[in-house]
């Protein structure tokens, strides 16, 4: 991604894969945004929804220019564990988050094993 593209008079926005009520909470507090191609920012995740759309969500945020911060709930990232693990760009982002039903396990979470490795805390 090229420098112009972070410091864009627009801004860059957060992409959210999560439950609904979390995704709720990101869209109440200004998060959501829909573009001119009706693609959304934010994947509502439930029983219904199969690992792949989860992947190809995934793989959506991480291709689009304008998104620097994927958020994701931890238990929806145990989905797709393999896709957040080989992802090694720094933009977008990918952050773990804990949701409502599920506590946050520091032990699961891709980014923190990573910085704990490089920092030599293994």
């Amino acid at each position: 991604m090229a420098a112009s593209a972070i410091s864009s008079a627009e801004g860059m926005l957060l992409a959210v894969l999560a439950d609904e009520d979390t995704i709720t909470g990101f869209l109440l507090a200004g998060v959501g945004n829909v573009d001119m191609r009706k693609k959304r920012n934010y994947l509502v995740v439930d029983s219904k929804t199969s690992p792949r759309q989860i992947e190809q969500a995934f793989k959506e945020f991480a291709a689009r220019e304008d998104i620097a911060v994927i958020l994701i709930s931890q238990q929806v990232a145990g989905h797709i564990r393999h896709i957040i693990e080989a992802h090694n760009k720094p933009i977008p982002a990918v952050l773990e988050i804990p949701s409502k039903d599920c506590p946050y396990d520091p032990s699961q979470d891709s980014l923190l094993t990573r910085v704990k490795h490089i920092a030599g805390f293994n």
